[in-house]
């Protein structure tokens, strides 16, 4: 035996039948709620912000960076730290 039920509802009279609250309001306020944080946030994605970010000012960086080149280029190799003063 097999028995076929359709049932033809919209969503909202589904949720009412079932007791279910009605979440759409909840939605929508949580979604401008987002919204309004992204918009607020997106200037500190921007490629300035970041490049500010993740190069803060350090009084050495520049010496830092020589050091590094210097030691990349193998020309570093036969100054010790005793040189560098």
């Amino acid at each position: 035996m097999k028995v076929n039920v359709e049932i033809d509802c919209t969503p909202q009279e589904a949720r009412q039948f079932f007791g279910l609250p009605d979440v759409q309001p909840m939605q929508t306020a949580v979604m401008d709620k987002m919204q309004q944080q992204m918009m607020a946030n997106i200037e500190k994605v921007s490629p300035e912000a970041l490049m500010q970010s993740w190069f803060t000012f350090d009084p050495k960086l520049a010496e830092r960076f020589q050091d590094m080149f210097v030691s990349m280029t193998g020309l570093g190799g036969a100054l010790t730290s005793k040189d560098k003063k």
